[in-house]
């Protein structure tokens, strides 16, 4: 893979990768990536979410924002995401800052979800300690009832999050481990939206 078969733009780039994998990847969930977020101790905590929109600002996912990544990201705004499609031998590494989507846009998206899901959202204190799945289950059912007959509204706590990539790196596996990266940053102050791209050695 040469330099002038990568586009100027890294959120484009992603996009075109992107929909390779979802036709020809064979993944179940090729949205499915790893969010990594700093704790309060300083130390780097992982886990898998799922890509819901790639707007003309980032990468967009949705969670309970009282969770541990939410409290995470509520204290370090700061994030990346790494997207593997193995038979693609393909990479994606996103770096960047992190901001709240709107209400309307967290609404919205929220609208679309499965009502199991939407009353999952208001049942579990994601991340808190309970003491056994009854203690779950139980709140299942007292949201069930508060919201029998009616539309299940988005609670307060839950949400969108949007990383606003600096550095984007694309990976390709080949031969003999010499893979081909290309990582693209911020041109830097007044540069507009321009990115700069280089190749790096593997």
């Amino acid at each position: 893979m040469e330099m002038n078969e990568m586009g100027a733009d890294p959120l484009l780039q992603f996009d075109r990768w992107f929909q390779v994998a979802r036709e020809t990847s064979g993944a179940e969930l090729p949205e499915a990536c790893c969010l990594s977020t700093v704790d309060g101790d300083g130390y780097p905590d992982a886990r898998m979410v799922l890509l819901k929109a790639r707007d003309d600002r980032g990468f967009v996912f949705y969670t309970n924002l009282n969770s541990s990544k939410g409290r995470a990201l509520g204290a370090t705004p700061r994030a990346s995401v790494t997207f593997f499609w193995e038979k693609l031998q393909r990479q994606v590494r996103v770096q960047g800052d992190v901001e709240r989507v709107s209400d309307a846009e967290s609404d919205e998206y929220f609208a679309t979800r499965p009502r199991g899901s939407q009353i999952g959202a208001w049942a579990s204190d994601q991340s808190a300690v309970i003491e056994n799945r009854e203690v779950l289950l139980a709140e299942v059912a007292a949201v069930t009832a508060r919201f029998e007959g009616k539309s299940v509204t988005r609670p307060p706590h839950w949400g969108g999050l949007r990383i606003v990539p600096r550095r984007v790196e694309f990976w390709q596996g080949k031969p003999d481990r010499l893979h081909d990266r290309f990582a693209y940053r911020r041109a830097g102050p007044g540069a507009g939206n321009s990115w700069k791209v280089e190749r790096l050695a593997p």
